[in-house]
């Protein structure tokens, strides 16, 4: 039994030394853009952008492979600074700044289909089979992912409520 144990331990503490090694010398190092650029996205991970969360999108605006605007919940001041933090032009007059918006299921409507329960990225919709679905606003995204699959149009984009926990106190008018 104490042979046993000796030799698992011993096994244990060399295969340890050995995989410690192997991460210390052969480590790859990334390029620290992608970690800047995924600093300054939103995070939400709501794939609007066509990746599936903000790292890959990330590591793709490093290699110049996606354009600025790609990130609709960011909006134009997002564009504004990774174009200047990429160093490249670009044109936000084609983007629109809409303001945040949550998933809400009008109840009468739900029949219970389950679509969009499956494309929700986040999971905020909860619900079964044959059941009224609801949506956790805390975890929406408002990627808009759940109206698109959703067959009976009781799925709807609502802005966010004014609450003491998200109200903002708005910026000033800059005096011309």
């Amino acid at each position: 039994m104490i042979a046993a144990i000796t030799s698992l331990s011993l096994l244990g503490v060399i295969l340890g030394a050995l995989l410690g090694l192997a991460a210390r010398y052969l480590k790859v190092e990334g390029n620290p853009l992608v970690g800047e650029i995924e600093a300054m996205m939103p995070g939400s991970q709501c794939g609007q952008c066509g990746y599936p969360g903000c790292s890959p999108a990330a590591a793709a605006l490093a290699a110049g492979e996606a354009p600025v605007t790609l990130c609709p919940p960011g909006g134009q001041s997002l564009a504004l600074a990774l174009a200047d933090k990429l160093g490249v032009t670009v044109d936000v007059s084609g983007m629109v700044d809409k303001a945040p918006m949550i998933a809400y299921v009008k109840e009468d409507l739900c029949i219970g289909c389950t679509r969009c329960f499956k494309r929700c990225p986040t999971d905020a919709i909860l619900g079964g089979p044959k059941q009224i679905h609801a949506v956790i606003s805390d975890a929406c995204t408002g990627c808009e992912k759940c109206v698109e699959a959703c067959p009976t149009e009781c799925v709807e984009m609502r802005p966010i409520p004014v609450t003491l926990q998200n109200w903002h106190w708005p910026k000033p008018a800059i005096a011309a």
